[in-house]
């Protein structure tokens, strides 16, 4: 059987510990980054709703309306302009029934109960100026994940893959290369 280190970016990180759920014997190792237990399972009410709320409404809106909605709060203050284009362009390719998917999994989901059960090395990785999902929610993961390590990107927004790739893959790399050779 082959088994992988699974890397998860907010709601991929959803998926990457929904897959941990149903084959966790395939997973060498989580890496969990700027994220969430669910919006329900990590963000107080009414905060789920009304974000939910917000992205049905948003959905449809035509990608020059859509873009400049969404894409300040997913850096910190001072993200490099390619890095804000790059993202731009991801989010212009955003479908709108993809995008209403992604946004009510993320708000009625609540994966606490998963996560003192998970028993793979965990790496969370957090940018410390996440916006999106702030470092009480990376504490609360932290906390709740046992041996889980956490790595904080300083200056990092909720994409700190894309603002700071350098720190985030050399995080990624130092973690999953020695659970690799175990």
């Amino acid at each position: 059987m082959h088994s992988a280190h699974i890397v998860g970016l907010s709601w991929g990180e959803l998926l990457a510990q929904e897959f941990y759920r149903r084959h966790s014997a395939r997973v060498l190792s989580l890496v969990l980054a700027d994220t969430y237990a669910g919006w329900k399972g990590s963000l107080p009410e009414p905060i789920p709703e009304e974000r939910l709320a917000v992205c049905l409404r948003d959905a449809s809106l035509p990608p020059a309306e859509f873009v400049p909605r969404y894409l300040p709060g997913m850096f910190s203050d001072s993200p490099r302009q390619e890095v804000q284009d790059e993202l731009a362009m991801i989010m212009s390719d955003f479908h709108p029934i993809g995008f209403r998917l992604m946004a009510i999994a993320l708000a009625r989901a609540d994966i606490r109960d998963l996560l003192s059960t998970i028993r793979v090395p965990t790496l969370l990785i957090w940018g410390d100026a996440d916006a999106r999902s702030p470092m009480a929610v990376a504490r609360q993961l932290h906390d709740a994940i046992p041996g889980a390590r956490l790595a904080v990107i300083p200056g990092a927004g909720h994409v700190s893959n894309l603002e700071d790739p350098v720190r985030f893959d050399a995080q990624v790399r130092d973690f999953c290369l020695p659970v690799s050779i175990r």
